[in-house]
């Protein structure tokens, strides 16, 4: 699977979720670049969501949930909305999606491959497949569990 990306982990955590971790850039200006680790972390349990965390070699953990589905768009077309967008990249020589995170006054942009994250997406959308996500929810349960969040915050 890691044909062409060396720099590519795929595996099944212990816990059961899929986790794509690679390399990654940052886009700083014109000519700078900056190298990211980037861990994609999706779980069957809540498959709605991407977990994203970000680190720069010395530098803080930053994590992010992202919606799968803004994911997978987001390798062919525009997509997202204020904090989090996607969109291909128009580069002929390199099949790549551009991601733009912004927080408050502050924004990075990232290069990311397209090729292992389309091929991990594809595992995620074979284990919980798209429109079927809430599909394993007890209503009963969650229902329960906002009456009774809704309840302590009346008292």
């Amino acid at each position: 699977m890691n044909r062409n990306h060396p720099d590519v982990q795929r595996r099944t955590a212990p816990d059961g979720c899929l986790v794509l971790s690679l390399d990654i850039e940052r886009v700083l200006g014109v000519s700078a670049r900056q190298s990211v680790g980037a861990s994609f972390r999706f779980s069957p349990e809540a498959p709605w969501i991407v977990s994203v965390e970000l680190l720069v070699e010395g530098g803080p953990c930053v994590r992010w949930r992202i919606g799968r589905d803004l994911l997978q768009q987001g390798l062919h077309s525009m997509s997202g909305l204020g904090d989090v967008q996607m969109w291909p990249s128009s580069l002929e020589d390199r099949a790549t999606s551009w991601l733009q995170l912004c927080s408050g006054d502050m924004a990075a942009l990232f290069e990311l491959p397209v090729p292992p994250l389309a091929e991990w997406l594809e595992r995620t959308y074979e284990l919980v497949p798209a429109e079927r996500e809430l599909a394993g929810v007890d209503w009963d349960v969650a229902t329960a569990g906002l009456l009774s969040a809704r309840r302590a915050q009346c008292d």
